[in-house]
């Protein structure tokens, strides 16, 4: 039997109908918006990076890729404001249970979620607007603040999950209702500092990773010029530098799982009983049993990992009921989630060395059309990753909703299962819309660029922003210098003063 019907089969026998609608609904918005949350929280800083990059050293390509980058943003984070509404919607429609019960507890991570918001969305017009309408450095520095608010934007989403991984703040009150609320504490549980630095390195990472392989596509199809050059380097040169970081990071969590989520942490490793070297299983399937077939078996390592010696005891599945912890099927997911994202870590890691190899060696990028190739691919594998993250989080603290405190089945709307599977058929329709609408407004955009870059003569700037984005009003014919006649590049801005 499969994974998959095992699941189908654990679900069919376990909780009201409508909770595998709810939970795959959940699971659809939260994995498709995912997607565009790397881009909304570090996209933000490789944009005023390669913009101070310009304004210091007077690079007009810099201050091109910038404003380039800034229209990407923009409809970027138009799209995140539609998946992220979506999300909150389904956070009181699916599950009233929760946040009747709990919102007084942590919903305040969401109120601070949507204060960055609107902070971004006002930032992002005024940043978006502000090319060659304000002088260089005073359009700089009005959007320099964008980073720290979409960091202060993860820190509300990730208080909220970290509360639901490590409830705190709270005493019980009658019918089990929290009284006593302790905000502070409710926000900063003892989940929270792991889960938030692993969130952001790894979101600095895929934007970088995923922003570097656009340009090294390109570089794989001829285009060595220095827009491409540029373009690759800078957002690389940050990925690259953000993996040994998350990689430690990561090793952190998992030990922090090992001690607040144990059971968490044995459906990761496919720990059964609660033993002493236990063996470490990339790869491979729990069975209801409490065996694992498939995968490679590397004796003791798991304790090893755990506590850095082959005689650290490390709790297993059959510490807690049937009913408190993943199904064997879930455990597996939870299991297969985790190592794909390590081993994606480290070739990811594996390809940074390379980069800082060919630096340190020849002060230049690799010459191999195969480190190239890896590069394109490393944006499409960092999402992976990241999915496989959430995925993990999410997965592995099942049955709960809140950490042996509510269960997912408890918080589940009472609507019907044919309300819920309607609205999933909804939501996966007007996804694809929306997604649709993104990448065809994207690759025109790309095509007005690379039009714009084939005439010959200086960048064509004078008449950006607007020609260079697919919105705004048209621009006025701007007049063009004769024939044979030299014209001196412009900057991106239209003052005249020096950058």
């Amino acid at each position: 039997m499969s994974v998959l019907s095992q699941l189908a089969a654990e679900s069919a026998t376990g909780g009201p109908a409508q909770l595998l609608p709810a939970r795959m609904l959940m699971g659809f918005s939260l994995g498709t918006h995912i997607i565009l949350v790397p881009l909304g929280v570090a996209f933000p800083f490789l944009t005023l990076l390669m913009h101070f990059r310009g304004l210091r050293s007077g690079d007009a390509v810099a201050l091109q890729l910038a404003r380039r980058w800034s229209a990407v943003m923009a409809v970027q984070f138009a799209v995140g404001v539609v998946t992220g509404t979506v999300l909150s919607m389904e956070f009181g429609l699916l599950w009233p249970g929760m946040m009747g019960r709990w919102g007084s507890v942590f919903g305040i991570g969401f109120g601070v979620e949507a204060w960055a918001f609107f902070l971004e969305a006002i930032l992002i017009s005024v940043y978006l607007y502000g090319w060659r309408r304000l002088k260089p450095w005073t359009h700089f520095w009005l959007g320099a603040p964008l980073p720290a608010i979409a960091l202060v934007g993860a820190f509300g989403i990730l208080a909220a999950n970290s509360w639901m991984n490590t409830p705190r703040g709270f005493a019980s009150g009658a019918a089990g209702r929290p009284v006593n609320v302790d905000p502070r504490a409710a926000m900063f549980t003892p989940m929270f500092g792991p889960q938030y630095w692993h969130f952001v390195v790894a979101m600095f990472m895929t934007a970088g990773f995923v922003v570097a392989g656009v340009y090294a596509t390109g570089w794989l199809r001829g285009r060595r010029d220095r827009y491409h050059r540029l373009g690759f380097c800078v957002p690389f040169a940050v990925a690259a530098a953000s993996t040994p970081v998350q990689l430690v990071l990561g090793d952190f969590i998992a030990r922090s799982l090992f001690r607040r989520q144990p059971v968490k942490f044995a459906a990761m490793e496919l720990v059964w009983n609660t033993d002493t070297h236990v063996p470490e299983y990339v790869f491979g399937r729990l069975h209801p049993d409490g065996s694992v077939s498939g995968g490679v078996k590397i004796p003791s390592f798991d304790s090893v990992l755990a506590g850095f010696r082959p005689g650290t005891r490390v709790t297993g599945l059959t510490s807690v009921p049937v009913g408190d912890r993943p199904t064997p099927g879930q455990a597996t997911i939870v299991h297969w989630s985790f190592d794909i994202m390590v081993v994606i870590g480290s070739l990811l890691m594996l390809l940074a060395l390379w980069y800082a190899w060919s630096w340190w060696r020849r002060h230049d990028l690799p010459r191999s059309r195969w480190f190239f190739r890896a590069a394109a691919l490393s944006g499409v594998a960092s999402v992976v990753a990241v999915e496989a993250g959430w995925i993990t989080t999410e997965v592995g603290r099942q049955p709960w909703i809140v950490y042996q405190t509510m269960r997912v089945s408890e918080a589940v709307t009472t609507s019907s299962a044919g309300a819920v599977w309607a609205m999933l058929g909804t939501v996966v329709a007007v996804y694809l819309c929306v997604f649709a609408a993104m990448v065809t407004v994207l690759l025109r955009m790309r095509l007005r660029w690379r039009l714009a870059d084939e005439q010959p003569g200086p960048l064509p700037t004078d008449d950006a922003p607007e020609r260079m984005t697919p919105y705004g009003p048209p621009p006025a014919p701007s007049a063009r210098p004769p024939a044979g006649a030299s014209a001196a590049p412009r900057a991106s801005h239209e003052s005249d003063d020096p950058p």
